[in-house]
Parts: structure tokens; sequence; C-alpha cells
């Protein structure tokens, strides 16, 4: 007998796939290109990315866990590897392989934000681009995405051992 193409095993990861992609695809762009907003005429851009990605390498500073060339690194980084990952879970090439590693980068930050609350920092999120103080909400929000993700990569390890229901050969 052949099983659904459309489970609630599918529905999950679709809906993580969705989610968490559209989350990352969100972070990476809104640290590239909303923080400083006055500056978005089009002859502007250049300086506006670069004054934004400073931005944010002062929020990646705050956390005190990286040396200088580690922040300017991450700063100019994170934030097109956030949208190139996110795009890549949303059309869902090689998913299990992008969950995972999106799984551990939400793992990271949660490590991150869970160790700046207990040590009572005042500082900036950086989740998002826009300035957000890092509150329980923060830490709490960041777990729940942790959560989506892991349920979301351990269903796509599990429905890859399964045969899919329209190329599954049928035995009678």
């Amino acid at each position: 007998m052949q099983s659904s193409p459309l489970n609630l095993r599918r529905a999950v990861i679709w809906i993580g796939r969705l989610l968490v992609g559209g989350i990352f695809v969100y972070a990476g762009y809104s640290k590239i290109f909303l923080p400083n907003q006055h500056f978005w005429p089009y002859f502007m851009l250049k300086f506006s990315v670069s004054a934004n990605l400073s931005t944010f390498a002062f929020q990646v500073d705050s956390y005190q866990v990286l040396p200088p060339a580690g922040v300017s690194f991450v700063a100019h980084t994170l934030p097109f590897a956030e949208i190139i990952l996110g795009v890549l879970l949303l059309v869902g090439w090689r998913f299990r392989v992008w969950a995972t590693v999106a799984t551990g980068i939400l793992a990271g930050f949660l490590c991150l934000v869970t160790r700046a609350y207990l040590l009572h920092m005042d500082i900036n999120c950086g989740c998002f681009g826009t300035p957000e103080p890092l509150t329980i909400k923060t830490v709490i929000r960041d777990g729940a995405f942790v959560a989506l993700a892991v349920v979301m990569t351990i269903l796509a390890f599990q429905e890859a051992r399964k045969p899919h229901p329209w190329t599954s050969v049928e035995s009678s």
C-alpha cells in the first residue's frame, strides 16, 4: 500500500522550510539593508550597506566572544550566508544538509543569546538588523526557532529513509 504524498511529517517539513528559510532570508536582508534606511537613495546604496555592516559589526562585538578580526569577518559574511542558506532551504536542494547547517547555526545563536542574557549584558540582539534589546523574549524566540529547526531536520532524515510515494514501484 502506497503512502499519501502529503502526511503530517511532510507538512511539518514544508512549514519548517518556509519559516526557517524565511527567517534566515529576512535576518540577512535586514542586517544588510534595514538599519540605516535614511541612506536609501540608490546612489548611496553602497554607503548604506557599508554603514549597516559596520553597525552589525558593533553588535557582534558587543557579545565579547570574538577578536576584532573575527568580528569583522562575521559581520561581513554572516548576513550574506544567511540569505544564501535561507534560499537553499526555501528551494529544498540538498535539504537535509542545509537543514542540519541551519539547525547548527540557530543553536549557536541561541547559546550566544542565552550567555549574554545570563551575564546581564545590556546589548542589542543584532538578530534582525534593527536595535532590539536582549530580553527573555529573545531567548524564548530563539529557542522556538531552534526547536522548529531540530524537528524539521529530524523529520527530513526520517522522510529520506522511506521511498517517495510517487516514485515507489508498486508490488502486485
